[in-house]
């Protein structure tokens, strides 16, 4: 079972000074007292506004302990978070985290799953600057809070997309929801994590985002974390638009050397690549740093989201991603 809550507390407070990214970092100046207090205190850089993000990762819904390793769980917990931040083209800062645990726990499983998160977190540059603990009276919870930094003004919102503009995505999409048809459907095959790392270990889009912004390209963004077309709806909504997605544009990813199924790419979540349109007339560079960025279709007047086929049949593109509290999944 997990140690007492002081004693977790304080291995939480030295596994997180370890990882702490160095003071000469701009971020970490921005982190006047973390773990250790009743509030963490952070200062504020004039001309800047914060970015706030929270996000719940829980057993049975977002996780399985049978399927997933411990330093997965704790690596995909952060990776949300941090994949929001970039969404806006902001900088992570500090994170807060608040678990539930069982107490038949092993402590092993905690102490991995911390490995995990820290590692994303020290990679991010990211401080874990405080949270909490607490018992639970069946599976783990764990609640993740993000902050970060970006220039007053420059948030770039899911509201700015207009007609004409061209949409974009980062990255290939649909292995992280393949390989989970795979896994429901042979529940009691072991998938080695290393081996699929778009699902098990995700990476947020931070540098990437960053460059995006710093060249003021994309006009709207977000992430891909529910599914493109569950996604690219919100974005739509958002700005009041419509859009045509061209299916045989969209970047659909391998698994196991073979292509998923153009579905998995339109419907699948767990991404957390960049969805972003861009104003005509804009150069994007078809890949950064290895990774492409597709064009995959058009904002449009009008409210209609549509998928053209190869055949030149247009279709309604209906949002079937994830979403809590559907009717059916």
């Amino acid at each position: 079972m997990p140690i007492p809550e002081n004693l977790l507390v304080e291995r939480i407070a030295r596994l997180s000074r370890a990882a702490a990214p160095s003071a000469r970092r701009n971020q970490s100046a921005l982190i006047v007292e973390s773990i250790g207090d009743d509030c963490a205190v952070l200062a504020n850089r004039p001309g800047e506004e914060t970015l706030v993000t929270t996000d719940l990762c829980l057993e049975g819904t977002h996780f399985r302990r049978e399927w997933h390793p411990a330093d997965s769980v704790g690596h995909r917990c952060l990776t949300r978070g941090l994949s929001d931040i970039a969404a806006m083209g902001g900088v992570p800062v500090a994170a807060f985290l608040s678990l539930a645990l069982p107490a038949k726990l092993p402590q092993r499983w905690v102490d991995q799953f911390l490995t995990g998160l820290l590692h994303v977190a020290r990679a991010a540059r990211v401080t874990l600057a405080g949270g909490d603990l607490s018992q639970s009276p069946a599976g783990i919870m764990a609640d993740i809070t993000v902050l970060g930094t970006v220039e007053a003004g420059r948030a770039i919102r899911r509201t700015g997309a207009q007609a004409g503009d061209a949409i974009y995505v980062s990255g290939e999409l649909g292995a992280p929801v393949a390989l989970l048809e795979q896994m429901m459907g042979t529940p009691t095959r072991k998938f080695r994590a290393a081996s699929y790392p778009a699902h098990f270990y995700p990476k947020a889009q931070l540098e990437l985002a960053r460059f995006l912004a710093a060249r003021q390209l994309p006009s709207a963004m977000m992430d891909i974390s529910d599914g493109l077309s569950m996604d690219l709806r919100r974005l739509c909504k958002a700005s009041g638009v419509g859009a045509t997605i061209q299916a045989n544009a969209v970047p659909v990813a391998s698994l196991n050397r073979h292509e998923v199924e153009l579905r998995h790419a339109l419907h699948g979540g767990d991404e957390y690549q960049l969805l972003f349109t861009v104003p005509p007339g804009r150069r994007v560079p078809s890949v950064h740093k290895g990774a492409p960025l597709t064009l995959i279709g058009y904002i449009t007047d009008g409210a209609e989201i549509s998928l053209e086929h190869d055949n030149g049949y247009t279709t309604e593109l209906e949002p079937e991603g994830w979403e809590h509290f559907a009717k059916e999944r």
